[in-house]
């Protein structure tokens, strides 16, 4: 399994509030995507957002991480995005 972390600026001024928003809205987007197991939201002040997605393979993650995607986030929130890969060889889940 591969975890992928990506980041990106947010807005000067954006809120936790405007950003859960705009996630929630978001989030359908992700429901049913091919290898993607879990999805989170991240934020803090800086304000800066992103996600922490975990997928089946690296494959499935770069099927969604095209240049047409990257740019939309571009576009969506006005700065470039950051994607780092991490091999995920063991999962605690406590749910």
């Amino acid at each position: 399994m591969i975890t992928a972390i990506v980041r990106f600026p947010l807005p000067p001024g954006t809120t936790l509030e405007d950003a859960t928003a705009a996630f929630k809205a978001s989030a359908p987007n992700y429901e049913n995507v091919p290898g993607l197991i879990r999805k989170y939201y991240l934020y803090d002040d800086a304000p800066s957002g992103g996600g922490v997605y975990l997928w089946e393979s690296r494959e499935a993650a770069n099927a969604v991480y095209t240049d047409e995607w990257k740019a939309m986030i571009a576009g969506k929130y006005g700065s470039e995005l950051k994607v780092t890969y991490l091999e995920t060889p063991v999962i605690v889940d406590n749910s």
